[in-house]
Protein backbone atom coordinates (compact mmCIF):
# COMPACT_ATOMS: atom_id res chain seq x y z
CA UNK A 1 0.00 0.00 0.00
CA UNK A 2 0.68 3.32 -0.51
CA UNK A 3 0.97 6.43 1.48
CA UNK A 4 -2.04 5.92 4.22
CA UNK A 5 -4.16 2.76 4.92
CA UNK A 6 -5.94 2.27 1.38
CA UNK A 7 -9.07 1.30 0.28
CA UNK A 8 -10.38 -1.98 1.85
CA UNK A 9 -9.54 -4.31 -0.92
CA UNK A 10 -6.17 -3.86 -0.18
CA UNK A 11 -6.39 -6.09 3.30
CA UNK A 12 -4.57 -8.97 2.56
CA UNK A 13 -4.25 -8.25 -1.02
CA UNK A 14 -0.01 -8.56 -0.85
CA UNK A 15 -0.78 -12.57 0.39
CA UNK A 16 -3.29 -13.07 -2.35
CA UNK A 17 -1.38 -11.76 -5.24
CA UNK A 18 1.45 -14.36 -3.98
CA UNK A 19 -0.58 -17.15 -3.28
CA UNK A 20 -3.10 -16.79 -6.87
CA UNK A 21 -2.07 -14.15 -8.97
CA UNK A 22 -0.57 -15.72 -12.21
CA UNK A 23 -1.31 -19.13 -11.63
CA UNK A 24 -3.57 -20.76 -14.36
CA UNK A 25 -4.65 -24.04 -16.08
CA UNK A 26 -5.37 -22.10 -19.78
CA UNK A 27 -3.96 -20.79 -22.36
CA UNK A 28 -3.87 -16.75 -22.84
CA UNK A 29 -2.38 -14.56 -25.38
CA UNK A 30 -2.39 -10.72 -25.01
CA UNK A 31 -1.44 -7.92 -27.22
CA UNK A 32 -0.86 -4.58 -26.79
CA UNK A 33 -0.02 -2.15 -29.15
CA UNK A 34 -0.65 2.05 -29.76
CA UNK A 35 -1.76 4.32 -31.64
CA UNK A 36 0.06 7.69 -32.96
CA UNK A 37 -2.12 10.17 -30.27
CA UNK A 38 -1.65 8.03 -27.44
CA UNK A 39 -4.63 4.98 -27.29
CA UNK A 40 -3.98 1.68 -26.61
CA UNK A 41 -5.18 -1.70 -27.74
CA UNK A 42 -5.25 -4.78 -26.18
CA UNK A 43 -6.33 -7.81 -27.93
CA UNK A 44 -7.02 -11.26 -25.30
CA UNK A 45 -7.59 -14.13 -25.84
CA UNK A 46 -8.00 -17.00 -23.86
CA UNK A 47 -8.49 -21.29 -24.43
CA UNK A 48 -10.38 -22.95 -21.73
CA UNK A 49 -10.76 -26.82 -22.70
CA UNK A 50 -12.70 -26.72 -25.96
CA UNK A 51 -13.78 -23.08 -25.50
CA UNK A 52 -12.13 -19.62 -26.72
CA UNK A 53 -12.77 -16.41 -25.44
CA UNK A 54 -11.66 -12.60 -26.70
CA UNK A 55 -12.02 -9.38 -26.45
CA UNK A 56 -10.52 -6.19 -27.28
CA UNK A 57 -9.61 -3.39 -24.85
CA UNK A 58 -9.14 0.27 -25.61
CA UNK A 59 -7.67 2.74 -23.44
CA UNK A 60 -7.68 6.34 -23.98
CA UNK A 61 -6.14 8.96 -20.99
CA UNK A 62 -6.65 12.44 -21.98
CA UNK A 63 -5.18 14.75 -19.17
CA UNK A 64 -6.92 13.51 -15.53
CA UNK A 65 -9.76 11.36 -17.45
CA UNK A 66 -9.28 7.53 -18.25
CA UNK A 67 -11.39 5.91 -20.85
CA UNK A 68 -12.02 2.30 -21.09
CA UNK A 69 -13.89 0.15 -23.89
CA UNK A 70 -13.84 -3.94 -23.92
CA UNK A 71 -15.63 -5.75 -25.92
CA UNK A 72 -16.40 -9.73 -25.80
CA UNK A 73 -17.06 -12.47 -27.47
CA UNK A 74 -20.60 -12.60 -26.20
CA UNK A 75 -20.63 -8.98 -28.46
CA UNK A 76 -20.80 -7.43 -24.70
CA UNK A 77 -19.56 -3.68 -24.10
CA UNK A 78 -18.14 -2.57 -20.88
CA UNK A 79 -17.25 0.49 -20.83
CA UNK A 80 -14.93 2.53 -17.66
CA UNK A 81 -14.56 6.12 -17.23
CA UNK A 82 -12.54 7.36 -14.42
CA UNK A 83 -11.90 10.64 -13.63
CA UNK A 84 -8.32 10.81 -11.62
CA UNK A 85 -8.38 13.62 -8.43
CA UNK A 86 -11.05 16.26 -9.71
CA UNK A 87 -10.24 16.90 -6.11
CA UNK A 88 -7.38 16.18 -3.83
CA UNK A 89 -7.51 12.45 -3.11
CA UNK A 90 -10.98 12.06 -5.17
CA UNK A 91 -11.56 9.62 -7.89
CA UNK A 92 -15.11 8.98 -9.78
CA UNK A 93 -15.46 5.95 -11.90
CA UNK A 94 -18.49 5.69 -14.15
CA UNK A 95 -18.96 1.98 -15.57
CA UNK A 96 -21.77 0.35 -17.56
CA UNK A 97 -22.15 -2.77 -19.67
CA UNK A 98 -23.71 -2.73 -23.10
CA UNK A 99 -26.98 -3.95 -23.40
CA UNK A 100 -26.63 -5.02 -19.65
CA UNK A 101 -29.56 -2.02 -18.56
CA UNK A 102 -29.10 -2.82 -15.28
CA UNK A 103 -25.25 -2.32 -14.99
CA UNK A 104 -24.62 1.42 -14.41
CA UNK A 105 -22.77 2.19 -11.53
CA UNK A 106 -20.84 5.46 -10.00
CA UNK A 107 -18.47 5.21 -7.65
CA UNK A 108 -16.63 7.66 -5.52
CA UNK A 109 -12.69 6.91 -4.06
CA UNK A 110 -11.34 9.16 -1.16
CA UNK A 111 -7.66 8.56 0.10
CA UNK A 112 -6.77 10.64 2.59
CA UNK A 113 -3.37 9.26 5.17
CA UNK A 114 -5.56 8.45 8.07
CA UNK A 115 -8.87 6.87 5.77
CA UNK A 116 -9.52 5.47 2.84
CA UNK A 117 -13.35 5.28 1.63
CA UNK A 118 -14.79 3.46 -1.54
CA UNK A 119 -18.75 3.91 -1.97
CA UNK A 120 -21.35 3.50 -5.16
CA UNK A 121 -24.65 3.09 -6.25
CA UNK A 122 -26.09 1.39 -9.20
CA UNK A 123 -27.38 3.33 -11.50
CA UNK A 124 -31.27 2.02 -11.32
CA UNK A 125 -34.58 2.56 -9.58
CA UNK A 126 -34.06 -0.11 -6.90
CA UNK A 127 -30.01 0.51 -6.71
CA UNK A 128 -27.80 -1.83 -4.80
CA UNK A 129 -25.50 0.68 -2.71
CA UNK A 130 -22.08 -0.26 -1.62
CA UNK A 131 -19.95 1.11 1.38
CA UNK A 132 -16.64 0.68 2.23
CA UNK A 133 -14.30 2.51 4.33
CA UNK A 134 -10.69 1.64 6.04
CA UNK A 135 -9.00 3.52 8.70
CA UNK A 136 -5.66 3.57 10.38
CA UNK A 137 -2.16 4.51 9.01
CA UNK A 138 0.39 2.65 6.87
CA UNK A 139 0.90 -0.16 9.78
CA UNK A 140 -2.30 -0.35 11.60
CA UNK A 141 -5.89 -0.71 9.12
CA UNK A 142 -9.28 -1.73 10.12
CA UNK A 143 -11.97 -1.37 7.44
CA UNK A 144 -15.40 -2.72 6.91
CA UNK A 145 -17.22 -3.59 3.52
CA UNK A 146 -20.65 -3.20 3.12
CA UNK A 147 -24.00 -3.42 0.61
CA UNK A 148 -27.68 -2.80 0.79
CA UNK A 149 -30.03 -3.98 -1.90
CA UNK A 150 -32.55 -1.00 -1.73
CA UNK A 151 -35.24 -3.53 -3.56
CA UNK A 152 -35.16 -6.10 -0.80
CA UNK A 153 -34.09 -4.10 1.92
CA UNK A 154 -31.47 -6.79 2.64
CA UNK A 155 -28.11 -6.51 3.09
CA UNK A 156 -26.47 -8.22 0.57
CA UNK A 157 -22.61 -7.76 2.13
CA UNK A 158 -21.41 -7.30 5.13
CA UNK A 159 -17.50 -7.94 5.69
CA UNK A 160 -14.96 -6.34 8.23
CA UNK A 161 -10.53 -6.56 8.10
CA UNK A 162 -7.84 -6.16 9.93
CA UNK A 163 -4.29 -5.35 8.83
CA UNK A 164 -0.89 -4.98 10.57
CA UNK A 165 2.49 -4.00 8.55
CA UNK A 166 5.94 -3.84 8.87
CA UNK A 167 8.52 -2.97 6.46
CA UNK A 168 8.86 -6.45 5.80
CA UNK A 169 5.95 -8.42 7.07
CA UNK A 170 2.28 -7.87 6.31
CA UNK A 171 -0.47 -9.73 8.56
CA UNK A 172 -4.11 -9.40 7.95
CA UNK A 173 -7.61 -10.81 9.36
CA UNK A 174 -10.51 -10.42 7.71
CA UNK A 175 -14.33 -11.38 8.51
CA UNK A 176 -16.44 -12.20 4.93
CA UNK A 177 -19.45 -14.04 3.38
CA UNK A 178 -22.00 -12.32 5.81
CA UNK A 179 -19.86 -13.10 8.42
CA UNK A 180 -19.49 -17.00 7.91
CA UNK A 181 -15.70 -17.20 6.23
CA UNK A 182 -12.92 -16.00 8.76
CA UNK A 183 -9.66 -15.67 6.51
CA UNK A 184 -5.93 -15.09 8.18
CA UNK A 185 -3.39 -13.95 5.76
CA UNK A 186 0.36 -13.48 6.48
CA UNK A 187 3.02 -12.06 3.56
CA UNK A 188 7.02 -12.06 4.82
CA UNK A 189 9.84 -10.06 2.52
CA UNK A 190 12.26 -12.45 3.04
CA UNK A 191 15.22 -11.17 1.15
CA UNK A 192 14.62 -7.40 -0.95
CA UNK A 193 17.74 -8.59 -2.97
CA UNK A 194 16.15 -12.16 -4.98
CA UNK A 195 12.63 -10.46 -4.17
CA UNK A 196 12.24 -13.93 -1.55
CA UNK A 197 8.88 -14.03 -0.24
CA UNK A 198 6.54 -16.85 2.06
CA UNK A 199 2.81 -16.66 2.20
CA UNK A 200 0.12 -18.07 3.80
CA UNK A 201 -3.74 -18.39 4.25
CA UNK A 202 -5.73 -20.06 6.63
CA UNK A 203 -9.62 -20.04 6.50
CA UNK A 204 -11.93 -21.30 8.63
CA UNK A 205 -16.23 -21.64 7.70
CA UNK A 206 -18.68 -21.54 10.17
CA UNK A 207 -21.49 -23.28 8.67
CA UNK A 208 -19.72 -26.01 6.74
CA UNK A 209 -16.93 -25.78 9.58
CA UNK A 210 -14.46 -26.56 6.85
CA UNK A 211 -11.11 -25.00 7.05
CA UNK A 212 -8.81 -24.49 4.61
CA UNK A 213 -4.52 -23.77 4.45
CA UNK A 214 -2.56 -22.52 1.58
CA UNK A 215 1.10 -21.56 2.02
CA UNK A 216 3.02 -20.44 -1.13
CA UNK A 217 6.90 -18.91 -2.22
CA UNK A 218 8.61 -16.61 -4.42
CA UNK A 219 11.89 -16.41 -5.70
CA UNK A 220 13.77 -14.43 -8.36
CA UNK A 221 16.19 -16.33 -10.23
CA UNK A 222 17.89 -12.69 -11.85
CA UNK A 223 16.16 -9.60 -12.20
CA UNK A 224 13.92 -10.58 -15.14
CA UNK A 225 12.82 -14.54 -14.48
CA UNK A 226 10.69 -15.57 -11.05
CA UNK A 227 9.48 -18.62 -9.81
CA UNK A 228 7.07 -19.06 -7.48
CA UNK A 229 5.27 -22.02 -5.71
CA UNK A 230 2.36 -23.05 -3.76
CA UNK A 231 0.66 -26.01 -1.68
CA UNK A 232 -2.58 -26.55 0.18
CA UNK A 233 -3.68 -28.90 2.19
CA UNK A 234 -5.97 -31.17 0.08
CA UNK A 235 -2.38 -31.85 -1.85
CA UNK A 236 -2.84 -30.26 -4.86
CA UNK A 237 1.22 -28.29 -5.53
CA UNK A 238 0.97 -25.62 -7.99
CA UNK A 239 4.23 -23.88 -9.79
CA UNK A 240 5.24 -21.30 -12.27
CA UNK A 241 8.12 -19.57 -13.64
CA UNK A 242 7.92 -15.84 -15.57
CA UNK A 243 10.07 -14.38 -17.27
CA UNK A 244 10.11 -10.50 -18.36
CA UNK A 245 11.53 -10.98 -21.75
CA UNK A 246 11.42 -7.43 -22.49
CA UNK A 247 10.48 -4.13 -20.37
CA UNK A 248 6.22 -5.19 -20.04
CA UNK A 249 6.22 -8.46 -21.97
CA UNK A 250 5.76 -11.56 -19.93
CA UNK A 251 5.86 -15.42 -20.61
CA UNK A 252 4.34 -17.11 -18.27
CA UNK A 253 4.21 -21.24 -17.64
CA UNK A 254 2.31 -22.92 -14.78
CA UNK A 255 1.73 -26.16 -13.82
CA UNK A 256 -0.51 -28.02 -11.06
CA UNK A 257 -0.44 -31.64 -9.75
CA UNK A 258 -2.82 -33.16 -7.18
CA UNK A 259 -0.34 -34.74 -5.02
CA UNK A 260 -2.71 -37.63 -3.93
CA UNK A 261 -3.15 -38.40 -7.35
CA UNK A 262 -0.10 -38.77 -9.00
CA UNK A 263 -1.46 -40.55 -11.56
CA UNK A 264 -3.10 -37.92 -12.99
CA UNK A 265 -2.68 -35.84 -15.50
CA UNK A 266 -1.16 -32.02 -14.21
CA UNK A 267 -2.38 -28.94 -15.42
CA UNK A 268 -0.23 -26.76 -17.53
CA UNK A 269 -1.25 -23.47 -18.13
CA UNK A 270 0.56 -21.31 -20.58
CA UNK A 271 0.30 -16.92 -20.73
CA UNK A 272 1.79 -14.60 -23.59
CA UNK A 273 1.91 -10.78 -22.59
CA UNK A 274 3.38 -8.58 -25.37
CA UNK A 275 3.67 -5.00 -25.40
CA UNK A 276 5.74 -2.57 -27.75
Amino acid sequence: MGKGPGLYPDIGKKARDLLYKDYQSDHKFSLTTYTVNGVSITSSGAKKGELFLADVNTKLINKNITTDVKVDTNSKVFTTITIDEPAPGLKTIFSFVVPDQRSGKVELQYLHEHAGISTSIGLTASPIVNFSGVAGNNTVALGTDISFDTATGNFTKYNAGLSFSTSDLIASVTLNDKADTLTASYYHTVSLLTNTVVGAELSHGFSSNENSLIIGTQHALDPLTTVKGRVNNFGIASALLQHEWRPKSFFTISGEVDTRAIEKSAKVGLALALKP
